[in-house]
């Protein structure tokens, strides 16, 4: 009987193609189609659940994203550029935010959704 909520952390990549990123932007399409799944599923028994992509934060995975050959990822300039000019949201912030968004009266009301629509 206890509320149940399952936040899934998805990414742009799985709404929008990137050269390069096929298995990426692919499992990650997958898994807001399998958070999509488990609304139509589970949602008369009160599970809730959403796949939230929380922006481009400054990680490691963001460090070797600027270290791509530019032949295998065509973005890596637009990548480079979210680094130089301070456009990469810090990891901390953006783990704050998804706590206060699970905190929501209306998660779950929607399954796909992006931290960055919550500023």
């Amino acid at each position: 009987q206890a509320e149940r909520r399952i936040l899934n952390i998805s990414s742009g990549a799985g709404r929008n193609p990137n050269a390069g990123w096929g298995v990426y932007c692919a499992t990650k399409a997958a898994l807001d189609m399998y958070s999509r799944v488990l609304k139509a599923e589970h949602a008369d028994s009160g599970v809730r659940i959403v796949s939230l992509a929380p922006g481009i934060v400054d990680t490691d995975m963001q460090a070797n994203i600027r270290a791509s050959d530019p032949a295998a990822f065509p973005a890596l300039a637009r990548f480079q550029e979210f680094h130089s000019t301070g456009k990469l949201a810090s990891a901390t912030d953006v783990a704050a935010r998804m706590l206060a968004y699970l905190d929501r009266d209306d998660f779950g009301q929607t399954e796909l959704d992006d931290i960055r629509n919550y500023q």
